[in-house]
């Protein structure tokens, strides 16, 4: 199970999935679509027929058998629900695990120590928050490593990863924090979208135009925060000429608490997500 890494081609690396849900398929899809992983190298197992039937449309390797997934596998990403972890690591913690394996885990709010006593001393082991645009390689993921993970382990999973989107580093205590914005995020976004679609219905334009131009121009925001490395409020002054139409709504929505209203909601997703975290460990 030596690894040997070729950013610009493949990984000769074998990975597994315990978990073959939307983000596992997502992920499976990055990596098979950028050449980084041959198909026939990634093992999936879920207790759902459904799952694995679409799985095996993408071609990768299917089973029900979470065991067999460790065995067969360099890197394996648990990707169950929070709630369940532990009860998969202790199934395939008397697998033969090396220093070879790496144990990656997508599930919030699952700690790095919790997943780390669960299998056996010195499993390398490295946590990801990773988001639903992902399905669309669009993904915003941030890893963070354990007790016992080498830096070429982050720079796998960090290459594998950009596959669906980019990925950056942080410690673990910040990971609830990138739950809050990134984690949770899209679906402030699409609340959002959904919101400026009905404006401009109620102002007399079709459903699916308004809808349209509504996440396009979120879209075309995004674009230019990341691309012009300019701040968001020099953006926002950009667009807001004097006596203009869009100080007057910008006007309207600080009236409101708009600001206010999104950092309280990251507030309250990072709080949950330290609570979920205190009661699947």
């Amino acid at each position: 199970m030596a690894l040997s890494v070729n950013f610009q081609k493949e990984i000769n690396k074998t990975v597994g999935f315990i978990g073959g849900g939307r983000m596992a398929q997502a992920i499976t899809k990055g990596f098979i679509s950028s050449g980084l992983v041959q198909a026939k190298n990634i093992y999936v197992s879920d207790s759902s027929e459904q799952m694995l039937e679409v799985l095996e449309g993408i071609g990768v390797n299917t089973t029900k058998d979470n065991k067999s997934v460790v065995e067969k596998s360099d890197l394996i990403m648990i990707a169950v629900k929070p709630n369940i972890v532990s009860c998969v690591l202790k199934e395939v913690a008397p697998v033969v695990i090396t220093e070879k394996h790496l144990f990656v885990s997508i599930a919030a709010g699952i700690t790095i120590r919790s997943i780390e006593l669960n299998l056996p001393p010195g499993t390398h082991v490295v946590r990801v928050m990773p988001n639903t645009p992902a399905l669309v390689q669009a993904g915003a993921s941030v890893v963070a490593s354990g007790s016992n993970a080498v830096p070429e382990d982050l720079v796998v999973v960090q290459a594998m990863l950009r596959t669906v989107g980019i990925c950056d580093e942080c410690p673990e205590y910040l990971l609830d924090a990138v739950t809050g914005v990134s984690g949770s995020g899209p679906a402030y976004a699409f609340a959002a979208i959904e919101a400026l679609s009905d404006g401009g219905v109620k102002m007399g334009l079709p459903r699916e135009l308004s809808t349209k131009l509504a996440a396009q121009t979120l879209l075309g925001a995004a674009k230019m925060v990341l691309e012009t490395g300019k701040h968001p409020g020099q953006l926002k002054d950009e667009v807001c000429s004097p006596a203009g139409t869009t100080i007057s709504a910008m006007h309207v929505l600080e009236q409101n608490g708009f600001r206010g209203l999104w950092m309280d909601a990251v507030e309250a997703a990072t709080l949950r997500a330290k609570e979920l975290g205190s009661i699947n460990q």
